[in-house]
């Protein structure tokens, strides 16, 4: 790639590219290097802090400790609060490190091949 910088202060940098058969784009690219990746942004409908709170709040109370989301889902709306859907409620569970698979994985051990 020095090659091709230097062929292109004399040159121009088409003409370099095209006699070392290098494509421009990689010329350009090492050239400016690495672009770091762009945060992800939030999705604009997506609960604020202050209502995934609420929402924890509700699953950890003492009403509903001991009941799946879809069961505090069904309470609350016959009450006629809606907070969120079940699958939001999970994701809020997952991502406080509260919900799981509700089955372990078994390890397999690893089987010694036999000797014949």
């Amino acid at each position: 790639m020095k090659a091709a910088h230097d062929l292109a202060r004399h040159v121009g940098r088409k003409r370099a590219c095209r006699a070392l058969n290098l494509p421009r784009a990689s010329f350009y690219r090492h050239l400016h290097g690495k672009v770091a990746p762009a945060p992800r942004a939030s999705p604009a409908r997506a609960l604020a802090m202050h209502e995934r709170d609420t929402v924890l709040e509700h699953l950890h109370g003492e009403r509903f400790r001991d009941h799946a989301p879809a069961q505090v889902y069904a309470t609350l709306l016959d009450e006629g609060v809606y907070l969120c859907s079940i699958r939001t409620m999970y994701r809020i569970l997952q991502s406080a490190g509260e919900a799981r698979e509700r089955r372990d994985q078994l390890r397999h051990p690893n089987y010694a091949k036999p000797e014949l």
